[in-house]
């Protein structure tokens, strides 16, 4: 099950975007571009333990290496995401094995996100974390309404994963949610929580960060009432402008700049 945005007739190409620098995708070299999402990933894990989003040793990031792209890096098992430095994570390859770093993965963080990384060559990093409002929602078997601006950034750009096997321990699992995903930024796993992919590690958090709280925006609306659906030509000028891939990369950068001022050891 999906969720598309209709236009109902809107000129998406009159729907003015936000006027804010363009930040770019790409470093000049792949060892600039390599020591980027590296440093991003490990700001991504301080971030997501800032917002809770750690549960024991369940969640992970990854992000695609450059310079091989069937490789890429994630988190160590059962290191609390508070902690994590860059030289904490770990490369994997094609078979889940440790290329570099000293410690083990998580099993599960290899057979999702490496058929995500699989099937989607576009993806350069993938999100997933179990969440208290994103478990939550997750368990209504719904997909995210356009209730409120920020969640239109997945109008029509979200899919629900609507099966449950428990934890994600074989390559057919990882393969049907990589299939049910298809060229979406985000998905519902049942029972589960959210996982969100981006064309870099800053988009793939960010869009998470905003999922979880449409996930809690929703459920704080529904049980208050009826929340009004935004119309189709609303939903197509929010999902324009909230759902723009260079802002989510600003939005990031604000959190992750004031992690590397305030914890600086995850330089090393």
């Amino acid at each position: 099950m999906s969720v598309s945005a209709d236009s109902g007739g809107a000129d998406l190409d009159s729907i003015e975007e936000l006027d804010i620098r363009h930040l770019p995708e790409v470093q000049d070299s792949t060892e600039a571009e390599r020591h980027h999402r590296k440093k991003q990933l490990a700001a991504a894990f301080r971030i997501f333990a800032r917002y809770g989003f750690d549960e024991g040793i369940a969640g992970h990031i990854t992000a695609r290496d450059p310079e091989f792209p069937n490789r890429f890096w994630v988190n160590p098992y059962a290191v609390h995401f508070s902690r994590i430095r860059m030289s904490d994570l770990l490369l994997i390859d094609e078979q889940g094995r440790v290329v570099e770093g000293s410690r083990r993965t998580n099993k599960a963080a290899f057979w999702i996100h490496s058929s995500i990384h699989d099937a989607r060559p576009d993806v350069v990093a993938v999100a997933h974390a179990h969440t208290l409002h994103g478990r939550a929602f997750a368990s209504l078997n719904k997909p995210l309404a356009p209730i409120v601006q920020e969640a239109c950034a997945f109008a029509g750009d979200h899919v629900l994963f609507d099966e449950y096997k428990g934890l994600v321990l074989e390559k057919t699992e990882g393969g049907r949610i990589a299939g049910r995903l298809g060229g979406c930024r985000a998905a519902i796993l049942r029972h589960h929580g959210l996982l969100t992919v981006g064309r870099s590690v800053e988009e793939a958090a960010w869009w998470f960060i905003a999922m979880d709280r449409a996930c809690q925006m929703q459920l704080l609306a529904e049980a208050a009432g009826n929340p009004r659906i935004m119309s189709d030509e609303e939903v197509a000028v929010a999902h324009r402008q909230f759902g723009n891939a260079n802002m989510a990369r600003h939005n990031f950068n604000l959190l992750a700049d004031l992690v590397v001022e305030q914890e600086p050891d995850i330089l090393e």
